[in-house]
């Protein structure tokens, strides 16, 4: 169903007001965040199992615990080639075969290579603070996670949710997250499911949808 102007613009401000309240700021007591967090750490040793070059860093709730790590990871930017940073609800690991990613997709943002010294840290900062925000009004539920990987061709950023079949919540989350992200309407972003990815041989995966 398709929201009136006026509802529209109440969700806006109601997650203006969300995106305030994660500002960092000198304040005693910590603002606990809806959802517990874990960042995990990924770095290709293809000598090793994939599983082995995952590592867990940390979990926080807080506001305060998030902007703590954040000030002291290394940016995505200077992060070497083959490398990734997930940050997903605690309980979920950052793979396709979690029973609770097993069913989802992601909506992907593709950026060039110019791109990782001008924007890719703001986009993925961005992309935390929609998450720990709980951004996507009533299908925050159905976000999983998210996922950066640095590549030699050109970066990745996705947002993944748990039910790929769930047209409605899907692109409610794709709509907001572009809005937050600030892309123009010409740039494209698309969603994929997990078990069209997985299974693909040469060719690309399809897209479910585009916005």
């Amino acid at each position: 169903l398709s929201l009136l102007p006026q509802q529209r613009q109440e969700k806006r401000r109601r997650r203006r007001a969300r995106q305030q309240e994660l500002l960092p700021g000198e304040i005693l007591d910590k603002h606990p965040l809806q959802n517990r967090w874990a960042l995990w750490f990924f770095k290709n040793d293809k000598s090793k199992m994939w599983q082995a070059n995952l590592r867990l860093v940390t979990k926080f709730s807080t506001v305060e615990d998030f902007w703590a790590l954040y000030s002291h990871i290394q940016p995505a930017s200077k992060l070497s080639s083959g490398c990734d940073y997930s940050l997903f609800k605690d309980g979920i690991e950052p793979m396709w075969e979690d029973s609770q990613n097993k069913r989802g997709g992601r909506w992907l943002v593709t950026l060039s290579k110019q791109q990782r010294h001008t924007e890719l840290d703001h986009f993925w900062l961005d992309t935390l603070l929609c998450l720990i925000g709980e951004m996507f009004d009533e299908y925050s539920n159905e976000v999983c996670g998210a996922v950066i990987n640095i590549r030699t061709k050109g970066d990745k950023i996705a947002i993944w949710t748990r039910e790929a079949e769930n047209q409605e919540g899907v692109t409610h989350i794709g709509r907001v997250y572009k809005e937050h992200l600030g892309l123009s309407q010409k740039v494209t972003i698309g969603y994929q499911a997990h078990a069209d990815t997985a299974t693909k041989s040469n060719s690309l995966p399809n897209t479910k949808f585009v916005l």
